[in-house]
Order: structure tokens, then C-alpha cells, then sequence
């Protein structure tokens, strides 16, 4: 039985450790857009997608290395981030406890710095071959897939246009889906290609990824109508107060924590059909709905 906790502050500390080693030094120049590209990058965060990432290579092949891909998908997650809590978009002062990067850097450093580790995130995938089954430059088309205007931009883009409109079940759905869970899913997607997964166990492991992300989603409503601003470490009621559908104005907190609980029990069953080493996987998919912040 693996002691999820421990597990995820071990991964948390390996993917911190090479963030750092993979980052332009605060001292390059620009400097200013260096600083701002760490401060963003290293200030706290689960690391939960390159956790995910490590994880199902592991439950592959447990001496695949998949450490490049999952850092890609770290990178490209916070651009999203920084990106996301520009004025122009959600206008948000705090994020992982700390003011956000155009309230700590200016608007246009915050803008260059998101677009800087975008960019960072595709030159480390630049380096990283998928081995057979696939196509070499698979897992660049996966990370290109999961974030692009089918997928986590998609979400933002809606997200953005319910923004003060009474959203239906399945609309909000979309937006978590793109918004959130694309990422995941791409995160094991990518994790079991870069072990050399055939393509029914990757197939197995983008349900686990979807229905974990949609359950994710789902618990950050709930945490953001029951949680303080201490254990999030960003705003609370911050959707209601931007006029924005959630799945708990939607469903109500109980409904919506019994919804995410039988997702994650449909992603646990997804992955153990594989018939591989899946306890780390299906104890992370649990932890993600037991969790406060």
C-alpha cells in the first residue's frame, strides 16, 4: 500500500529539484523576466500533472524516464496560470499564497514571462523522442493536443464567454474538460507513451486521466464554495462573485462531491483493467478528492 502523501512530497521534491535545474538562472538577462519566469515556476503548486506523468511511466516500465515530459507539462501548466490571472482574463492578486506574477512584475512582464515557459516547455519536449510503438515526435503532439485551441485554451475561451451567463450541465462540463482535465489526461497519456505503452493501455489510461480531471474540476468548485483563502491559497466564492456556472451552482456541494467520488471510481476501474502496477495511480486518484486545498 503506497502512503500517498509521502509519495507525492518525494515527486513534489524531484520535479522541484529539476525545475530548478532546467530554468534560466534569475542573474540571465532579462533578468526581470527571468525572476518572474522562477518566482512563478517554483513558488508552490501540488506538481500533481508531472506527478501523474512519473507516475504511470512507473506503472509501465519502472525505469522508463519520463522526468522531461512531466516537466514540460509543469511549465506549460503555469503559463496557463500566469496567462489566466492577467486582468484581462480573471484579475486574480493571489495565487499558490503569493501576489500573482502581474501584480508582483507588471502586466507585460507577466504576458512574456507565460509566453517564455511555453515556449521552455516545448524545447525540453524538443529533446525528448517517444520510443515504439509511436512516432518519435508523439509526446510533443500530445502536450500541442492537450494545450492548444481544442483543448485547455478551448476551456479558458469558454470559460471566459459564460463569464455573467446561466451555464447548462454539459457546458460547464466542456469547460472543465478542456480546462482542466485535457492536461491531465495528456500527463498519463504521456507518461505511459514515454515508457512504451501500447495503444491500449494508453487508451485505458486517458479515461483514468479524463475522469480523474473532471473529478478535480469538480472538487475545486466545491473547495472554492467551502475552503478559506488560507488553504487554497487564492480567493474563494471567486467564481460566484465573477458571475461564472459551476458544477456546485449547478449541482450543490453534496451532489457534486457524490459525482466526483463515482468519477474516480471509474478512473480507478480504467486503469486496473490494464492489468498492470496501478496502486500508486488509483491512490493519487483518491487523494485528488480527499484533499482541502
Amino acid at each position: 500500500m503506497t502512503d500517498i502523501k509521502e509519495y507525492l512530497q518525494r515527486g513534489k521534491a524531484l520535479v522541484e529539484t529539476a525545475l530548478d535545474r532546467n530554468l534560466p538562472r534569475e542573474d540571465d538577462p532579462p533578468a526581470r523576466l527571468h525572476q518572474a519566469m522562477r518566482v512563478s515556476m517554483l513558488a508552490g503548486g501540488k506538481r500533481l500533472r508531472p506527478i501523474l506523468c512519473l507516475a504511470a511511466a512507473e506503472a509501465v516500465n519502472p525505469g522508463a524516464d519520463a522526468l522531461l515530459p512531466a516537466l514540460s507539462l509543469e511549465i506549460l501548466h503555469t503559463y496557463s496560470l500566469i496567462h489566466d490571472d492577467l486582468p484581462a482574463m480573471d484579475d486574480d492578486d493571489l495565487r499558490r499564497g503569493r501576489p500573482t506574477c502581474h501584480v508582483e512584475f507588471g502586466e507585460a512582464t507577466a504576458i512574456l514571462a507565460g509566453d517564455a515557459l511555453l515556449t521552455l516547455a516545448f524545447e525540453l519536449m524538443g529533446r525528448c523522442a517517444a520510443p515504439p510503438p509511436w512516432m518519435p515526435l508523439q509526446l510533443v503532439t500530445e502536450l500541442a493536443q492537450a494545450a492548444g485551441s481544442r483543448g485547455m485554451i478551448r476551456g479558458q475561451m469558454e470559460d471566459m464567454q459564460g463569464e455573467n451567463r446561466s451555464l447548462g450541465a454539459e457546458e460547464v462540463r466542456s469547460i472543465h474538460l478542456h480546462k482542466t482535465a485535457a492536461l491531465i489526461r495528456a500527463a498519463v497519456r504521456m507518461g505511459a507513451i514515454a515508457a512504451g505503452a501500447p495503444p491500449e493501455v494508453v487508451d485505458s489510461f486517458s479515461v483514468y486521466g479524463e475522469k480523474s480531471g473532471l473529478a478535480f474540476q469538480i472538487m475545486d468548485d466545491v473547495l472554492n464554495e467551502t475552503s478559506t483563502p488560507e488553504e487554497l491559497g487564492k480567493p474563494v466564492k471567486s467564481d460566484r462573485d465573477r458571475g461564472k456556472s459551476t458544477w456546485c451552482g449547478i449541482y450543490g456541494v453534496r451532489e457534486s462531491q457524490r459525482q466526483a467520488a463515482e468519477l474516480i471510481d471509474e478512473a480507478v476501474a480504467a486503469v486496473r483493467e490494464t492489468g498492470l502496477q496501478t496502486a500508486t495511480l488509483e491512490d493519487i486518484a483518491r487523494f485528488l478528492i480527499q484533499r482541502r486545498s
